[in-house]
Order: C-alpha cells, then structure tokens, then sequence
C-alpha cells in the first residue's frame, strides 16, 4: 500500500506546496489540504503505518522531521521548531513519540485539540 491508494495525489501536491518555506508547516492545515482530516480510523491508522518508518508502532523526533518526504521524496525536512511544534502537539505524555491510539486521539488531534498523544 502507498499513501496515495489513500490520499489523492493532487491533494497531497496541495499540502506540500502550502508548506514549501521553511517554518511555515502547519499540521492541522497539512492534514486539512492533504485530505487526512476527512479519513476514517481505519485509514488514519494505514496512514500511520505508511509514516511509521522502523514500523516500531510509533512515530519518534527522528522520523517525524521526514514527515514531509513520506509524502513525497523531494519533500523538505522540517524544521527543528516545526518537528518539536509538531511533537508538542501529539506527544501526550512526553515520552518524545506518537502513537495511534485510538479514534478519539486521532480525531482530537485533526481538530486541532493538544496534547492528546496521536499524530493523526
């Protein structure tokens, strides 16, 4: 499975160009652009999956600053802000990863609620 048999490629084309600056990548208005905000819990979770690099359950610091580049491989880097911003938002209890970890954490945090402990 590839992101895009989940997410259209012209949405995800929107979403990177939105955020092409540095310092201007903004989750909540990714996952709004890319269409991720729209998905059910079943594709959040193969979208996790898609992002989870080692595939170790969670998305740590180290491979959420590639976020972009899961989407495309010319993508940027984020930027340390953006990758420690970006973490805030969804590292509930400050273990330094993400988790999936259920519906309403990922609904929470793709309405923009912090401190939930999901990505998605």
């Amino acid at each position: 499975m590839s992101i895009t048999d989940l997410l259209s490629p012209s949405a995800i084309a929107a979403a990177l160009r939105d955020c092409q600056a540095p310092d201007s990548f903004s989750h909540k208005k990714f996952f709004q652009l890319s269409g991720m905000s729209k998905k059910s819990s079943s594709q959040i979770k193969d979208i996790f999956r898609l992002l989870d690099n080692d595939q170790s359950g969670f998305i740590e610091e180290d491979e959420l600053k590639y976020f972009l580049q899961r989407f495309e491989c010319g993508a940027r880097v984020l930027t340390t802000s953006e990758t420690k911003t970006f973490l805030a938002a969804a590292d509930h209890d400050g273990d330094g990863k993400i988790g999936v970890e259920g519906e309403q954490h990922e609904r929470n945090i793709l309405q923009g609620i912090p401190g939930n402990g999901a990505l998605l």
